[in-house]
């Protein structure tokens, strides 16, 4: 039998032990499309649509005191830590401090959202059991990064004002289905210094051809069309190589010619880029192994994964 003594020793324990709380972020593998569009003030606003990737995370751990201060390991994560604070003044709970632990199997500098992922993470783990809407969340990771990815909406297809933290339009759906077999374009996998990228200054005849790739990629969640998806991605892509130019890109559009994919979607703040295929088709294993290959030939590292409802 229990004695009374054996309870009240257990719960003091259970009272006395540290809460940890958890969070976890997918990576992206960057954008289907990127581009600057007029609003109906005139007003001009950047938007993109993001793929997520669910072979990358991060994790973040979170320890929570009564010391007003949060630390972080790796101390190098500022943007996360100052999500953590960003997140317990939302919630009134600015006398709460503690340790934040980020682990992250995403390559940063790449354009696979490392940051984003880890902020994301960052917010989710401080919130502990309380679950704030994608929207605010997407709010703060902004004012913690300045520019933030879509990440916190899963594979819902939205554009996103990335420096905003703010949805400019909807979709009304999931991304449609792709199977994508992506790469670094850059050899010695250094990546790109977001801090210090200047974004793209478009111009008008490039502004004026965004808005009817907006209706194209409406056009393809709402029908669930991947090929429509990959024409979106190939005109976005040609685009951003007057600003962030991928290396052989010629290339890489006669090998998705050749291999029969879809279209070639990149990171237009990144290294990386992907060759889209449509899943449904019986003869895309084949295909995508050929193209794997053919990459291998031009010294580019690739892997394979397939968007889906997250």
């Amino acid at each position: 039998m229990v004695s009374r003594q054996q309870v009240y020793s257990s719960s003091a324990a259970l009272q006395a032990a540290p809460r940890v709380e958890f969070g976890y972020a997918n990576a992206h593998h960057g954008e289907i499309f990127q581009g600057v569009l007029a609003d109906s003030g005139g007003r001009l606003r950047r938007g993109l649509v993001s793929l997520v990737c669910d072979v990358m995370t991060s994790e973040a751990i979170f320890q929570p005191d009564d010391t007003g201060i949060v630390s972080v390991d790796p101390v190098w994560k500022t943007k996360a830590r100052r999500a953590v604070e960003l997140t317990l003044e939302y919630l009134g709970q600015r006398e709460v401090g503690g340790r934040l632990v980020i682990e992250s199997t995403i390559p940063p500098r790449w354009g696979m959202g490392s940051s984003t992922s880890d902020v994301t993470a960052a917010i989710r783990a401080a919130c502990g059991e309380i679950k704030l809407s994608p929207h605010i969340v997407a709010a703060l990771a902004v004012q913690a990064e300045t520019a933030s990815d879509s990440l916190m909406f899963g594979n819902r297809a939205v554009l996103f004002a990335h420096r905003e933290g703010v949805i400019i339009e909807d979709f009304g759906g999931a991304l449609p289905p792709l199977e994508v077999v992506g790469f670094n374009t850059d050899p010695t996998g250094s990546g790109v210094d977001t801090l210090s990228y200047t974004p793209a200054r478009y111009g008008w005849r490039e502004i004026e051809a965004f808005r009817p790739l907006v209706g194209l990629m409406r056009q393809a969640v709402q029908m669930q069309s991947p090929h429509l998806a990959g024409r979106v991605a190939t005109a976005s892509s040609r685009i951003n190589q007057r600003y962030l130019p991928k290396p052989h890109f010629d290339k890489i559009e006669r090998l998705a010619e050749d291999t029969g994919a879809l279209g070639v979607q990149v990171a237009h703040s990144g290294t990386i880029a992907g060759l889209l295929f449509d899943p449904g088709d019986p003869s895309t294993p084949e295909r995508a192994e050929t193209a794997k290959t053919m990459l291998d030939e031009l010294r580019f590292t690739t892997w394979q994964f397939q968007s889906r409802e997250l």
